[in-house]
């Protein structure tokens, strides 16, 4: 860890293979294309229900990438910092997943 990951955490990073990589994005870009397509709906004065019944699956759909974003995380840096003995990771890991839950 270098000296300014040490000094502040928020600047860490992680290389993602490129299958991982893909997923991520490929998952981004269904979901920015839901949000424009709810825009469309606003935009053309469609009916509220339907408009809520879209802004229920960007949800859904911003739930499902995190959970893989989620996975990914403890399958990768959460191991390997556990392995290291960096249990401030496990502290990290339960803040994350109290603000998820909220």
């Amino acid at each position: 860890m270098s000296q300014e990951e040490r000094e502040c955490p928020c600047h860490k990073t992680r290389e993602r293979t490129e299958e991982e990589y893909t997923c991520l994005i490929h998952r981004l870009n269904r979901i920015e294309g839901q949000v424009r397509g709810i825009r469309g709906m606003v935009e053309k004065n469609a009916y509220c229900t339907d408009i809520l019944v879209q802004v229920a699956a960007v949800n859904a759909a911003l739930a499902a990438f995190n959970r893989e974003l989620l996975g990914q995380h403890i399958k990768t840096c959460v191991k390997r910092d556990i392995l290291a003995g960096k249990d401030e990771t496990i502290d990290e890991l339960l803040t994350t997943l109290q603000k998820l839950m909220k």
